[in-house]
């Protein structure tokens, strides 16, 4: 499974967008349960495509 720069950009783009909105969190709120609540949503989000069924690009 091949990925090209254009494509894995994209996946280290999305990863640093995620980041960011912890430390939005993070900064906006100085409260460590919203960030870890924060960063648990992320984690769910990402797991949610990691297993998401590849047969849907066919």
């Amino acid at each position: 499974m091949a990925t090209d720069v254009k494509e894995f950009n994209g996946y280290v783009f999305e990863q640093l967008e995620r980041i960011e909105r912890i430390l939005k969190v993070a900064t906006e709120t100085h409260d460590i349960d919203k960030v870890i609540e924060t960063a648990e949503y992320e984690k769910s989000m990402i797991e949610r495509k990691l297993y998401q069924d590849p047969g849907l690009i066919e």
